[in-house]
């Protein structure tokens, strides 16, 4: 694994970013995005280091999650019923469906802008919006800003963790040590985050 990540970190930037908007595209559909590790693919893609990687992470990670959002959007848009009778519905399970939806009619756009905090949501959301037939313009806007607050949260972590681990004499792998300390750093971030959302909409966030 520390071999596997040592060859991904020196990868041509740019295809390290698309690499990364891939991820995260897949992060954003609903059951694969479980199986992802979009916040540690974001920390080491920071963990890289190279000049204006910060900025071209940002970018990545945002396309990214829009993009994947927005085809979960028009999924639920033209199938939503059927996707959610379908075995695939049946995965997911019928109260993160109820829950997903009691979110966006108390929340409506606010909750898909903290979509990207409130893990399993952050992919259920999207696709319950479309159900709902939430304006895909204001679907965007919302979602486009959340993925922003949510990728600068950990494009900051990365930076702060890669400078941490830079204070190291000898540190082998950069990459891998940036996204082990920017995942310690983000967890009680996280956490606080998610009890004050459930806090403010009433629900919990199951996992």
């Amino acid at each position: 694994m520390t071999d596997l990540l040592a060859q991904v970190g020196e990868l041509p930037t740019t295809l390290l970013m698309g690499m990364l908007g891939m991820v995260m595209l897949a992060d954003a559909v609903p059951l694969i995005g479980v199986l992802v590790p979009g916040d540690a693919a974001v920390l080491a893609a920071v963990g890289a280091g190279r000049p204006a990687t910060g900025l071209a992470t940002l970018a990545a990670v945002v396309a990214g999650c829009l993009a994947g959002w927005s085809l979960s959007f028009l999924a639920g848009r033209r199938w939503g019923e059927r996707l959610r009778r379908s075995r695939l519905g049946d995965w997911i399970g019928e109260s993160r469906w109820v829950a997903a939806e009691a979110l966006l009619h108390r929340g409506g756009g606010r909750m898909v802008l903290v979509a990207p905090f409130l893990p399993v949501f952050n992919a259920l959301l999207p696709l319950a919006a479309g159900g709902l037939r939430m304006p895909y313009r204001r679907f965007v806007a919302c979602a486009a800003l959340g993925a922003t607050l949510w990728a600068g949260a950990y494009v900051a972590l990365g930076i702060t963790a890669r400078a941490l681990t830079g204070l190291l004499p000898g540190v082998p792998n950069p990459t891998v040590l940036t996204m082990a300390v920017g995942l310690l750093l983000a967890a009680p971030v996280l956490l606080g985050t998610r009890r004050r959302l459930r806090a403010v909409t009433g629900a919990g966030a199951a996992s």
